[in-house]
Order: structure tokens, then C-alpha cells, then sequence
């Protein structure tokens, strides 16, 4: 299993405005993002290529693991840490054997049986929500806490939350046992991306 610091896990949103949303990434890693993933949901390949090289740079430059959401062929052409994928995506063997064993595979799950397989076909780590109601992903299944808690004590690979967590409700999170928080707009949209991320690492570390 291929280790990973995921205590402040940040997946992008849309990148309308290019040069302030490489900015927004750069500030949040300032501020403590211990990883990054790319997430382009609309991007034709080209576009997707190149604004995930010029993301590479970034993340890079400060040492910090990125992952691509769903598109292998991007994460193997930039050669990125890793690659996350969703349960309607490739599945989860397939990815790990076309990635290889050294890069990161991180799987969407959001019930015990969809984890524990995860975990047997090869996933380093699983992110699970929506654990709060999103905005970013209408169609994301909801979990409760206690199914947090659950999925955590079921699997032995690290566990990261996502959906609609923020630096509000985000302590709500702290006792279910999970490894990092994992955010879009709570830093994606957030008027000081640096500060938000550390008031978010600073509310998981407590």
C-alpha cells in the first residue's frame, strides 16, 4: 500500500478563470493541502492535459501528492501520483493494473461492501460521502456519520470524507476515525484559500 498524508485532501472544481484557479490551488497548499486532485468534469483531453501539467508544477514545487480524477490516460501521459476513481468509472483492478503498483489509487465508496472491495482490488485509500449535503455533486449517495464510522472500522486503508464539509461543520467529523478531510468549495471558493486551509487542518488536527 502506497502511503499518503490525506489530512486535507483538496479536489478542484471548474477552472473558468485558469490563472486564478492555479493560484487558489498554490494558496491552499500554503495553507496546508496535503493533497490535490484534479477533477475535470467538461475539459476536452487537450485542455485537461495541459492545465493538469501546469498543475503538476504547482503541486510539485511544494512536494504534494496529485491525483487524477477518473482520467487514466491523463494521469499516466503527466505521469501524476495517482488516479481516484468513482464506482461508475473503471473498475477498481483495472485501474491498479494499468497505474502500477508505486502510483496512488483512491476509490469513491459510500457503503461497507463497495469499501472492503475496494480495499481487495487494490485501493490505497477511499474516499466516502456525501456526508453533508453538496452542491458539487448533485447525484453523490449521503452517509451518516455512524455509516462513516462503519466503513472506516470495516476497511484497514485510510478513509477521507467529502461533501459539504466545511470549516463550520467539519468538527462534527473528528471521532469517526477517518484520515483527512476532503474539500472543494470550502477552499475552491473560499476568499482566502490559504487561511481556510489552515482553520480546516488546524479543526482535523485538533
Amino acid at each position: 500500500m502506497n502511503s499518503i498524508d490525506l489530512s486535507l485532501y483538496l479536489v478542484t472544481d471548474n477552472s473558468d478563470d485558469v490563472e486564478k484557479f492555479l493560484k487558489t490551488i498554490e494558496d491552499g497548499i500554503k495553507g496546508g493541502v496535503s493533497v490535490v486532485q484534479l477533477r475535470e468534469k467538461t475539459a476536452n483531453t487537450l485542455d485537461f492535459y495541459n492545465l493538469a501539467l501546469r498543475v503538476k508544477e504547482i503541486t510539485s514545487k511544494y512536494n504534494v501528492p496529485l491525483i487524477i480524477n477518473d482520467r487514466i490516460d491523463i494521469a499516466l501521459a503527466i505521469d501524476a501520483d495517482g488516479v481516484h476513481v468513482g464506482q461508475s468509472d473503471m473498475p477498481c483492478d483495472v485501474a491498479r493494473k494499468l497505474i502500477g503498483k508505486d502510483k496512488i489509487l483512491g476509490i469513491s465508496a459510500s457503503t461497507i461492501p463497495e469499501a472492503q472491495k475496494a480495499q481487495k482490488d487494490g485501493a490505497d485509500y477511499i474516499g466516502t460521502g456525501a456526508v453533508f449535503p453538496t452542491t458539487t455533486k448533485y447525484d453523490a449517495p449521503s452517509v451518516t456519520k455512524q455509516e462513516l464510522k462503519e466503513i472506516v472500522d470495516s476497511i484497514d486503508i485510510p478513509v477521507v470524507a467529502i461533501g459539504g464539509i466545511t470549516i463550520e461543520n467539519a468538527s462534527e467529523l473528528i471521532d469517526t476515525g477517518i484520515s483527512g478531510l476532503s474539500v472543494v468549495s470550502a477552499i475552491m471558493s473560499a476568499k482566502n484559500p490559504k487561511k481556510a486551509s489552515q482553520e480546516l487542518l488546524n479543526i482535523f488536527n485538533s
